[in-house]
């Protein structure tokens, strides 16, 4: 007798393939045998230990989230619902540059400042690794959901040249292609860069190439948050193509969205740019989120030039005048690259969060906003709260386009990332909403895609660019990484109202067979464990 069957399930396979009704039974964490309705017809039907009733519900793999910042968040929260009441069974660490491996003791608490507003400065923390294949073996002592990891650049460079613009020596080229080849052979998917983000910005592309060609020697992938997504966002978007054909790496574009005023129905452009490069050969696919706002640190917004050195330097220039009032120039009338080369719009910069809780008036409000009630000028309170809150506020930017989000996720080489930072009383609901919403709003709402495509673009999809041989399809020999769901309810709870209510219509997930989501409610197990890239 096997531990589960899951009966009279509404089979949506991963594949794209119209759905069935089959039985599908697991044992020892994975699927062994899958039994379509035609073929139980007049024969006994499969018995395990224990039965689910699955009539009137889907069956899926697995959702996978391409761009997740859980990298401590698991480590934290063992409950960890914010991604597991969503069906999500893995995600995709070490995004946008900057993450906690490989590191020295000066570069870790470096990184620490600098990523406090996506993932806490982790006092709750022991960091009791260094290496990439440390921070996995630590995620295997037991984490709600199964988690990748990619080598953050910006890291890499932090460690090896420091937080100053320049480039790399020869040397140092030599020492961070020997640092990426080493956490990858630790296990590491690939390479992610955030091109707006220090220090990794200061890197030319003739850096960045040398690094991908590691990447891809061994079967890897590059993940580049790239140098624009306001003015110049196709050129920037170019630069990556080109980047990685030379480098022949494939290509993973990271919440790949055409934002701000000057991208206002642009996507079709974006989408004809790589409809040419994947008929010429490139290997490319893109994650989206299906929301229209961003979400970032108020901090990301200065120009790159302010943000040389490294947290204690940012925070010197913004209390000295003279170099406060340059940035405060660079931010409201040239357009700081730190905020895509746009001139900010203080109305559609909300925040979120903050790190010190007697700074917590200002969530909620548009920096215009609590400007206006202070009766000062919006950069007067952007520059308070940078300076009390020591870089770590996080914000909402609400400069999307609707018809770009939903032109994008028709691509085909669309996969689905939250881009979720956890921290903050008022997150972006894509944390808590990413996936239901794809399901609920996105298909059985307004039709954009059908089930069997959406659930293709979560699952199949990322797990292939993942290199994944047994995830991201129902199929017998294939690890169980499950998600029941009811296609008539399902829908994201979180709003920005009220950004981390749960989700409707997803009663079970399983990780390797274990329940995480039993009857609605999160369980105690922890059965997710690193997911180690492949070997050529």
């Amino acid at each position: 007798m096997e531990d589960l069957v899951i009966r009279d399930a509404d089979v949506v396979d991963g594949s794209g393939a119209d759905a069935y009704r089959a039985d599908v039974v697991i044992d020892a964490g994975r699927i062994v045998s899958i039994v379509k309705e035609a073929a139980a017809a007049g024969c006994q039907r499969p018995r395990a230990t224990r039965e689910i009733d699955a009539e009137g519900l889907v069956l899926s793999p697995g959702f996978i989230d391409m761009h997740a910042h859980s990298d401590l968040a698991l480590l934290r929260d063992p409950d960890h619902s914010a991604k597991a009441a969503q069906g999500v069974t893995l995600e995709v660490l070490g995004q946008d540059g900057l993450s906690y491996a490989p590191v020295d003791d000066r570069t870790l608490e470096e990184v620490r400042r600098a990523i406090t507003g996506w993932n806490g400065y982790g006092d709750d923390i022991d960091f009791d690794w260094r290496s990439v294949g440390g921070y996995l073996d630590r995620l295997d002592r037991g984490i709600a959901v199964n988690a990748a990891y990619l080598i953050p650049q910006g890291t890499v460079r932090a460690l090896v040249v420091g937080w100053e613009d320049r480039a790399a020596t020869p040397e140092e080229l030599d020492r961070m292609r020997r640092l990426v080849a080493e956490g990858l052979e630790q296990g590491a998917v690939g390479l992610s860069s955030g091109l707006t983000y220090t220090p990794g910005m200061y890197a030319r592309d003739a850096e960045l190439t040398e690094l991908c060609r590691v990447v891809g020697s061994y079967g890897g992938y590059y993940c580049p948050h790239h140098r624009s997504y306001g003015a110049g966002a196709l050129e920037a978007y170019a630069e990556m193509v080109a980047l990685a054909r030379e480098a022949d790496c494939p290509l993973h574009l990271a919440h790949a969205t055409m934002n701000f005023g000057v991208n206002r129905g642009r996507a079709p452009e974006l989408l004809a740019l790589l409809d040419r490069a994947l008929d010429a050969g490139a290997d490319i696919t893109l994650d989206t989120y299906p929301y229209t706002p961003g979400c970032t640190t108020l901090a990301a917004l200065l120009p790159s030039w302010a943000s040389e050195g490294g947290p204690e330097e940012v925070l010197a220039r913004l209390t000295g005048p003279a170099t406060a009032a340059r940035i405060r120039h660079d931010l409201e009338v040239t357009g700081s690259d730190g905020c895509h080369g746009v001139p900010v719009e203080w109305e559609t910069i909300e925040i979120s969060g903050v790190g010190d809780p007697a700074l917590g008036e200002f969530v909620g409000r548009t920096v215009r906003e609590s400007a206006d009630l202070r009766g000062e000028a919006p950069w007067d309170t952007a520059r308070r709260l940078l300076v009390r809150d020591r870089l770590g506020t996080t914000i909402l930017q609400h400069v999307g386009h609707e018809e770009n989000v939903r032109a994008i996720m028709r691509h085909r080489a669309h996969t689905g990332g939250s881009d979720g930072i956890l921290r903050g009383s008022k997150p972006h609901p894509r944390a808590y909403g990413t996936f239901p919403r794809y399901l609920g709003h996105y298909v059985r709402e307004l039709g954009v895609l059908t089930l069997e495509e959406c659930v293709a673009r979560l699952t199949s999809r990322p797990a292939a660019r993942l290199r994944l041989p047994d995830r991201g399809l129902v199929r017998e020999g294939y690890r169980a990484d499950l998600v029941l769901f009811d296609p008539r309810t399902v829908a994201a709870g979180a709003t920005f109202a009220e950004p981390r209510r749960l989700p409707t219509g997803i009663p079970y997930v399983l990780v390797d067979g274990r329940f995480v989501i039993e009857d609605g409610r999160r369980t105690d197990a922890l059965p997710g464990r690193s997911v180690r890239r492949t070997p050529l």
